[in-house]
């Protein structure tokens, strides 16, 4: 009797631990199908953002300069005479910076840059448009339509690129002291800035002929207004090594060099020196190509964007074809120019891309009607240096730049095509070397 009750016992044991296991079992093919999906719940939610954005914590010391204030709408139709290339500017001339990623700006300390990738990607785009300037008549219709209001067709081209850049054309401040001896004169509110970085503008380039409309102080102001936004900035500093020193970024483990110059510099006051602030200068290309040669040691590629050129030319002059490929020859890997209010041709050079001009992008008004044709470049390029461009024509009306269809895209692609040197354009934008 007492066996039986012995082996009925040992018989139940087994019943109970084999409901053990199995129950064990089953909840772990539960755990593992509530992981997994969490897994695709993270990747779905994740996978949809375009940009990661870090910004360099007391912003980049690079300098800055932004979008610009009131100024008078009928005097901006006229176009800035008083911001010629050689002829206005002989007397200065004779003195003397999408896909998931971090983006880090460099800062006065030579700030570190990061990324999420553990190794380089196979290409990242760089995409580049002309000049931008918020003030004028565009602040009067960013007041009337929300500040917002001049990337209503263009936002999708500004975000989808790893890095989007413009050249920013007025200081951004509320205060300052205007100019003397200047025909237009602009400042932006820093209120127009939040706009800016959410319609995908990565950062901006502040070498150029409207800076310093309001003197240091709004100088100053800009470079604070544009850290405080996280929005990485070149060509303008505290002091001339801060002025020439370039805005590191990085994506899918290539590292990225943004390096500003203007040739177009009112008066010699405006040039950063050693102890007072101002711009970094290109009259002379010995400083700009140690620049480029340093900046080369810390970057995969290295990017030049540079204000230059006389207004409302279709071609390049002799000294933007000249630094151009200085600056290519010192390390360069992509040239942008800006400044002629006008678009320009590409150039071809030892398997390097110069864009001469870009034009304007976000602007008041201006006579000839070419003025309002404008563009978004990418550059696709990969981490030895070699890039491929795609052109995205479009046309401004009322500062609102929108993509052109049909026979007016082909019509602007063909024209740009014509004055392009060593290069040529196709039906779908595509930019190529030509012998």
């Amino acid at each position: 009797m007492h066996a039986s009750r012995s082996e009925k016992s040992q018989h139940q044991k087994k019943q109970r631990r084999g409901r053990m296991r199995r129950l064990l079992a089953i909840n772990i093919v539960m755990l593992l199908i509530l992981g997994a999906l969490a897994v695709v719940y993270v990747v779905q939610r994740d996978g949809g953002t375009k940009k990661l954005d870090v910004a360099a914590e007391n912003g980049n010391a690079t300098g800055t300069n932004n979008a610009a204030a009131s100024g008078d709408n009928a005097a901006a139709t006229t176009g800035d005479n008083a911001t010629s290339d050689d002829s206005s500017n002989s007397g200065t001339n004779a003195e003397a910076g999408h896909d998931d990623q971090q983006a880090v700006s460099d800062g006065a300390d030579g700030g570190a840059v990061t990324d999420t990738s553990s190794a380089p990607g196979d290409s990242i785009t760089l995409s580049f448009a002309g000049d931008v300037l918020l003030a004028a008549a565009v602040e009067n219709l960013m007041q009337k339509n929300g500040f917002d209001y001049p990337y209503t067709y263009v936002q999708p081209f500004l975000q989808k690129p790893d890095f989007m850049a413009v050249n920013l054309e007025t200081p951004v401040t509320t205060r300052g002291t205007p100019a003397q001896n200047k025909q237009y004169v602009y400042k932006s509110s820093p209120d127009a800035l939040p706009a800016l970085k959410a319609s995908g503008i990565d950062l901006v380039n502040l070498a150029n002929n409207h800076t310093m409309d309001q003197g240091e102080e709004g100088l100053l102001d800009t470079i604070e207004h544009l850290d405080s936004a996280g929005i990485p900035n070149m060509g303008a500093g505290r002091d001339d090594a801060e002025a020439f020193k370039p805005v590191l970024l990085e994506a899918k483990g290539i590292s990225v060099a943004y390096i500003g110059l203007s040739r177009v510099i009112p008066e010699g006051s405006w040039k950063a020196g050693k102890d007072h602030p101002g711009l970094a200068e290109t009259y002379d290309s010995t400083r700009a190509v140690k620049a480029i040669q340093e900046a080369k040691k810390q970057a995969d590629l290295v990017v030049v964007m540079v204000h230059w050129g006389i207004e409302r030319e279709d071609n390049p002059n002799a000294d933007q074809t000249r630094l151009a490929h200085e600056y290519i020859d010192a390390g360069a890997d992509l040239v942008i120019g800006s400044h002629p209010h006008t678009l320009q041709g590409f150039e071809s050079y030892k398997g390097k891309w110069i864009a001469y001009s870009l034009g304007n992008f976000i602007f008041p008004g201006m006579t000839p009607d070419k003025t309002k044709d404008t563009g978004v470049v990418d550059a696709r390029c990969s981490v030895d240096g070699k890039c491929s461009l795609l052109m995205h024509p479009m046309r401004s009306n009322q500062s609102q730049p929108a993509p052109l269809k049909g026979e007016d895209a082909a019509a602007l692609l063909k024209r740009i095509s014509s004055i392009s040197i060593h290069a040529s354009i196709d039906a779908a934008g595509n930019v190529k070397p030509k012998e």
